[in-house]
């Protein structure tokens, strides 16, 4: 069972991985400074996970899957955030970079069919910035965030699920033997030593 799993499985943590590191790049692209650091540990935690599988160690696949669920949240607040739910705003609100700099997703001047005109001689532009529009986009840079996202999402649920199910059957292989009894678990009973000698009393 452990080899099939393994078999059938792993393949799907190289997805993982693979996603995570697509993340990463156009993360660093847009100089996400916030979503850089979370991926850099979601990158880590799959390698985790990975090392738990091949390995055989059901306690990684579990710190794995506690990683996983956070991974969730901070993938839905992602999606929060480029929708604008509630009170985040992102004309005020600069937390992707940690406050420190003006930049956007990456996808912003940079999505499919976008037109970037820069506008001169603008008074609007802060120091060192400069003033864009941004016209054609197929598909907006808050949606591609947030289909991304969303797959992030999908793909940490079936991480969960395969973390939680291989970690079971780690812990089922390993109550199934029984190390501290050794053969006892086989019925094996070690030979009865006997004596064709009968011992008689002796008189003085």
């Amino acid at each position: 069972a452990v080899v099939t799993c393994f078999n059938a499985c792993n393949p799907s943590l190289a997805l993982l991985q693979v996603a995570a590191l697509e993340r990463q790049i156009f993360d660093f692209l847009g100089y996400q400074w916030a979503p850089i650091l979370a991926n850099f540990l979601h990158i880590m935690a799959v390698i985790l996970g990975i090392f738990g599988t091949i390995q055989y160690r059901s306690k990684y696949l579990m710190m794995y899957a506690v990683w996983l669920v956070l991974w969730v949240g901070w993938n839905a607040f992602i999606i929060c955030f480029y929708l604008e739910v509630g009170r985040l705003s992102q004309d005020r609100d600069f937390i992707m970079t940690f406050n420190t700099s003006l930049h956007r997703s990456w996808w912003m001047e940079n999505g499919p069919g976008c037109l970037v005109t820069p506008v001169m001689n603008s008074n609007l532009a802060p120091e060192d910035h400069h003033v864009i529009t941004v016209s054609g986009c197929l598909l907006d840079y808050q949606y591609i965030e947030v289909v991304s996202s969303a797959t992030q999402i999908f793909l940490a649920l079936f991480g969960f699920v395969y973390a939680c199910y291989v970690s079971k059957v780690f812990l089922e292989e390993e109550d199934s033997f029984d190390f501290i009894g050794g053969f006892d678990s086989y019925g094996y009973q070690a030979p009865q030593k006997t004596s064709h000698l009968q011992l008689q009393p002796l008189y003085t």
